[in-house]
């Protein structure tokens, strides 16, 4: 998830943010589910979760009803995580989706936006935000914000509720009172072996628009959140020449590079019945979301980049016979070219 395609960056561009005194009216009637995402070498030091419980009280005494804190991280995971919890916010009924960024500056970013109730929980489209440069300014401008504003959320939560990663086994946190949520398994389509006729059918390489609407929660990431046009595509200019020139050394079949959004059958239709995905976060998570016992690795909480294939025609996902995530993004992709040679 590292880079970003430019037409996710003409997404990107959709968001109008608005800082005005008075928060949406969609945020006072319906529940909220708030994403943190905290840049860990920002100071003075805090935990995703102790922010969570300095913002609570505020975002309640604005009238919002915040049900549920999870890391911004761990829910863009993978596609198919996202979509995961995008399904138990719409049986939760969740209406809003805030996010809450600090940068590695310490500046807090507060975003409130309606839920999409689809895989990509958000849109594109009107946002209403808030920045300070400490906690406690933040939270006095939250509630001056709800100040006079009539809220219909009655019954908001004293304290802020830590669910259990909806996808993967990670951290079985807990809200205070010791209730806990519901637990879906790792996902069955992830395959730990190649796929077949690779050189029969093409192999689609995303650059623009793969990820589109499903990627734009990535945007709030502590390590993203603010780039200028000029870096991002700047990073998807040497993106692409380096995917270029490793996969002319290491893939010997037919690739394509996909420049827009384009359904599955439009894909199959032009012989291109694969698609390399990426995805990063910490190891353990990645392998535990795949099926994986994680066990054994040495540092779980490593942030790791790990490549696989979609097969579009079954919606089978290929990790590849041996783990082969690494830290850095092209080592990453070698070893996984590297080992589609392996026989099987």
């Amino acid at each position: 998830m590292k880079y970003i395609s430019a037409l996710f960056f003409t997404l990107l561009l959709s968001f109008q943010t608005f800082g005005q005194s008075q928060l949406p009216d969609y945020f006072l009637d319906g529940k909220a589910v708030v994403l943190i995402s905290c840049a860990p070498d920002a100071k003075p030091i805090m935990e995703w979760k102790e922010i969570a419980e300095t913002i609570h009280p505020a975002l309640v005494e604005t009238g919002g009803d915040p049900i549920a804190y999870y890391e911004l991280e761990e829910v863009i995971l993978s596609e198919e995580i996202q979509a995961a919890y995008a399904k138990n916010f719409e049986q939760r009924m969740v209406r809003n989706i805030v996010t809450i960024t600090r940068k590695s500056s310490g500046d807090f970013f507060v975003n409130i936006m309606e839920f999409s109730g689809n895989g990509n929980l958000i849109k594109a489209g009107n946002h209403w935000s808030l920045n300070a440069s400490a906690i406690s300014v933040l939270n006095e401008n939250l509630i001056a914000a709800g100040k006079g504003l009539r809220s219909k959320n009655l019954m908001a939560l004293d304290v802020p509720a830590f669910l259990p990663p909806l996808v993967g086994g990670g951290e079985n946190s807990s809200s205070p009172s010791g209730n806990q949520g519901p637990s879906l398994p790792a996902s069955t389509r992830f395959i730990a072996k190649n796929p077949l006729n690779l050189d029969v059918f093409k192999l689609g390489i995303p650059l623009s628009g793969a990820s589109g609407e499903a990627a734009l929660l990535t945007q709030f990431r502590y390590d993203l959140l603010g780039k200028s046009s000029d870096q991002i595509l700047a990073a998807q200019r040497a993106e692409k020449a380096s995917l270029e020139n490793i996969l002319k050394e290491y893939y010997p079949y037919e690739t394509v590079f996909l420049t827009e959004i384009r359904s599955a059958d439009a894909l199959i239709k032009d012989r291109i019945q694969f698609v390399l995905m990426r995805v990063e976060g910490r190891e353990a998570d990645l392998m535990e979301s795949m099926g994986l016992n994680s066990t054994n690795i040495e540092d779980p909480n490593r942030i790791v980049v790990k490549y696989y294939i979609k097969f579009l025609v079954r919606n089978e996902l290929y990790t590849g016979p041996v783990w082969d995530a690494d830290p850095d993004g092209k080592t990453a992709l070698i070893n996984f070219l590297k080992n589609l040679n392996q026989k099987q």
